[in-house]
């Protein structure tokens, strides 16, 4: 399975304790314009509410704007598609201070999937010592 889009701004600001995988309620167009990777999951987020795992602040502009709706909104609230047992889970799991976080679209059998990570936000100076590794690490491969 590779990933469409993903989201490696997360993978930076907040440390990935394990990942869950969920199908997106689309609509036709957007499925069309998810396929062609014309999706933005930087900045977006998950929340549960009422029972329900949403995905707030994801951008997919229409596969064709002249004819897309008029009245199509492409950062509209997408109902995500998890099992309920997982979703009891997360209500515990977000009230100790941990994140939903989406890292990663791609295609499972014809089907969208969002790859969701439960995810604990990392400190600026926990960033800095990432970055410090990094640079590390690219250094002794540069001079192998």
């Amino acid at each position: 399975m590779n990933a469409i889009i993903s989201n490696r701004r997360a993978y930076f600001d907040y440390q990935v304790l394990e990942t869950y995988e969920a199908g997106i309620e689309l609509k036709g167009l957007e499925v069309k314009s998810v396929k062609s990777g014309r999706m933005n999951i930087a900045g977006s987020h998950v929340i549960i509410r009422g029972g329900e795992a949403w995905l707030i602040n994801c951008d997919i502009p229409p596969y064709q704007p002249k004819n897309a709706p008029d009245d199509y909104d492409s950062k509209r609230t997408r109902r995500l598609l998890f099992r309920k047992p997982e979703i009891k889970s997360f209500i515990g799991q977000t009230e100790k201070g941990l994140t939903l976080v989406p890292l990663k679209v791609y295609i499972k059998n014809r089907k969208v999937k969002l790859g969701v990570g439960l995810a604990r936000l990392r400190k600026k100076i926990d960033k800095r010592e990432l970055l410090k590794k990094r640079e590390a690490e690219r250094t002794i491969r540069k001079y192998k």
